[in-house]
């Protein structure tokens, strides 16, 4: 790993010398936030170290994360100190990302950041930072490690959860040799791996399944960027009965388009505006074009927010895209017009042509 030992010595000395931890992660948590902030929580629990575990506002953890071993310990939010001893945060690229426990995280004597995002802006003051990691989740088992804290099937069970979401059921790039040893290692320490896949990818309420078809009957793709979008409005959740929770895994068929290296997804927000997430499959480095919109993440996976409406939100997007393509070829990008910005309509991308 890529961390210095002097912040792995300062972050695991600052978790042994609280007399309490507060535990988070960055608000709608994903498999990897809330898998790796749970094994954390439950490894020192069972030590016998007080600790607390919780998430922002608004505090629903995703149907498919809700049998993970802890869940039922969360804390609410407003529950948690105003003036933490210490706190510590997994898969947080930047403060603004805890919601609502920003403030409690800029009030705590003590912070440590745990992160495998390039982008991360490092606002702890001992940050464990690995771009190199597939998941914090591999970052959390170090921890665990030099803590000399054990596995058991729960804790092993979040970290198995943690590591096989966020690299894509181990096909994603990030995949190396090592990421197999550590998935080796949690099943040998009794995770259920079906289990597992039963919950996280095999079950969905049939809302969600009506969800996807309206998704996918607005697929639209911009040949020119190599993009391929969809919009979900607050409108088809309602529609639905579902939270924005349910938002998070549609990137994943998005982007399965084979004509298309960018895929995007754009949530419409409560407070206007949308969050864009984007997935490449490696022809565009995304977390450039989400810095440029002042979001970040991965070269392959990233997200931003947007305040314009939809059509602003695309058309600002293909832009960025085709700077990016012609700064890669040298060339000057187009200037005037539409730039070749033209969307085509969803029955023109289903067709394919």
């Amino acid at each position: 790993m890529s961390i210095p030992q002097r912040d792995w010595q300062a972050a695991t000395a600052a978790i042994e010398q609280a007399r309490q931890a507060v535990i988070s992660c960055h608000l709608h948590p994903d498999g990897d936030a809330l898998g790796s902030a749970l094994a954390l929580h439950g490894a020192l629990v069972k030590a016998g170290r007080p600790a607390l575990v919780s998430f922002s506002e608004p505090f629903e953890v995703a149907a498919q994360y809700r049998f993970l071993p802890g869940v039922e310990r969360l804390t609410p939010p407003d529950q948690v100190p105003a003036e933490p001893e210490l706190m510590v945060c997994f898969d947080t690229g930047s403060l603004d990302r805890l919601g609502s426990l920003a403030g409690a995280f800029q009030r705590a004597k003590r912070t440590v950041v745990i992160d495998h995002h390039a982008s991360n802006t490092r606002f702890g003051d001992v940050n464990l930072i690995d771009p190199a990691a597939p998941a914090s989740a591999v970052l959390c088992r170090e921890l665990l490690r030099r803590l000399d804290l054990p596995l058991d099937r729960e804790i092993a069970t979040n970290l198995y959860t943690a590591l096989v979401t966020d690299t894509g059921r181990f096909q994603y790039q990030s995949t190396v040799p090592e990421t197999h040893l550590l998935a080796a290692e949690l099943l040998a320490a009794g995770v259920q791996q079906y289990e597992v896949a039963k919950a996280v990818f095999e079950t969905n309420d049939i809302r969600y399944l009506r969800l996807l078809s309206r998704l996918l009957d607005r697929v639209t793709q911009v040949p020119a960027a190599s993009l391929v979008w969809a919009t979900v409005t607050l409108e088809d959740l309602r529609a639905f009965g579902l939270g924005m929770e349910a938002t998070e895994g549609l990137i994943d068929l998005v982007r399965t388009d084979g004509a298309s290296d960018v895929a995007a997804v754009l949530k419409e927000q409560p407070d206007g505006g949308f969050k864009v997430s984007l997935r490449s499959k490696g022809g565009t480095n995304v977390a450039e074009v989400a810095g440029h919109f002042g979001g970040g993440g991965h070269a392959l996976a990233s997200g931003y927010t947007s305040s314009r409406d939809a059509a602003g939100t695309i058309d600002a997007l293909v832009e960025a895209l085709q700077a990016q393509r012609a700064g890669a070829n040298g060339q000057r990008p187009p200037a005037g017009g539409d730039g070749g910005s033209k969307r085509e309509t969803p029955s023109t991308a289903a067709s394919g042509r």
